[in-house]
């Protein structure tokens, strides 16, 4: 099979840009991911933009500026699987030998929503049944909490234990929204959302970012070639009365093909950026994701094997609990903060002797569903 580099990548800071349009802010990593990569306009012959909430063809709005003459633009919309989601479709089209090199981008503008809970599918009748009865995701996530602490030998300063984790790493991160330190009473003292999450156990709904990253198959020749060893994208089963909330099925069904397409296995894996939309989500993916045997989460956490330093580092960015959770831009910026650690780039959070890393992306909150997709990527050097 054709091997797939990612060649360069760039991102935004994450946060609140204000003034600034999303053309602009997504242009910015665009062109810093090209310079990353060393390519022109002349060598990018498609793109991908991904979006949740920007409106129609927001793509073309966005590479109208840049000079590009007339190429393909794809609008990927997959909820927060979208940047995960355009890769994955960039490297079939690369597979297929359709282009040499395209650019794939993330993009989204969530100050300009206003605040509150991220808006679920508005087009099915059962899915607003649901919301309308307090089912949005922060509630679902607590179930999953309280379920977790229920089950497992946890307890509630585990789960905080997460966000003190992940906001530690945020604050060696330039690019994170949040980055100061926390603590357990902190983050169990902060106001509370959905017993047992607290604010603090919850990424922020207030943020802007863009992130970019040229796709070839051409390894590039200015930095250590960066593959991309796996990618999947599946959707949600139909959840049956008996389904066990703490399966987190989807994203294990992911990791399972992503691990088989690459030849590898979870213990192959030196560092992670997971999709931590809450602190519950964390420990219930080192499950699914094989880090961690079937009920040994805590254990795992306990340890310090998912910290800087530890075995496999999991969010070394700070995660979306401190990086931000700018939805079409967090997929991409998963792969940008993987292939700086895969390069020896990522600075004062760089896990050292990184060969392997892996990103998980999940999306969408529909009724009947563990998540509307998944996505799992493996990246090697």
């Amino acid at each position: 099979m054709q091997d797939i580099y990612i060649t360069g990548g760039a991102m935004t800071p994450f946060g609140r840009h204000l003034g600034v349009m999303a053309p602009e802010l997504a242009q910015q990593a665009i062109l810093k991911a090209m310079d990353d990569a060393g390519v022109t306009r002349d060598d990018i012959q498609a793109v991908y933009c991904a979006n949740v909430l920007g409106g129609m063809i927001l793509g073309q709005l966005v590479v109208r500026d840049l000079g590009f003459k007339g190429i393909p633009v794809y609008n990927v919309e997959n909820a927060c699987a979208s940047g995960a989601t355009g890769v994955h479709l960039a490297r079939h089209a690369l597979l297929a030998q359709q282009y040499d090199t395209v650019l794939v981008f993330g993009i989204e503008q969530l100050t300009a929503l206003g605040g509150g809970t991220i808006p679920l599918q508005r087009n099915d009748h059962k899915t607003e049944l649901y919301a309308r009865a307090g089912m949005v995701l922060p509630a679902v996530y607590a179930m999953r909490g309280t379920r977790f602490l229920h089950e497992r030998d946890g307890t509630p300063a585990d789960l905080a234990a997460i966000a003190v984790k992940n906001r530690r790493n945020g604050a060696l991160n330039e690019f994170a929204q949040q980055r100061s330190e926390t603590t357990v009473e902190e983050v169990l003292a902060s106001r509370m959302i959905a017993d047992p999450l607290t604010l603090l156990q919850c990424c922020p709904s207030q943020v802007d970012g863009a992130a970019a990253v040229i796709v070839s198959t051409k390894p590039g020749s200015s930095r250590k070639p960066v593959k991309v060893l796996s990618s999947v994208v599946v959707s949600g089963i139909r959840e049956e009365a008996g389904d066990d909330i703490l399966d987190a099925e989807i994203t294990a069904r992911a990791a399972r093909l992503a691990y088989e397409q690459a030849g590898l296995g979870p213990k192959d894996v030196d560092v992670v950026e997971l999709h931590d939309a809450f602190t519950i989500a964390e420990l219930l993916y080192y499950e699914a994701l094989g880090l961690a045997a079937p009920g040994d989460a805590v254990p795992l956490l306990r340890s310090g094997a998912t910290q800087l330093g530890g075995r496999v580092p999991v969010n070394p960015s700070g995660g979306l609990l401190a990086k931000g959770h700018p939805l079409g831009a967090t997929g991409v910026a998963q792969m940008v903060e993987i292939m700086w650690h895969l390069q020896g780039r990522a600075g004062a959070r760089q896990v050292a002797g990184a060969k392997v890393g892996l990103t998980q992306c999940t999306g969408g909150g529909i009724a009947g569903v563990d998540h509307a997709a998944s996505s799992v990527h493996l990246l090697g050097v």
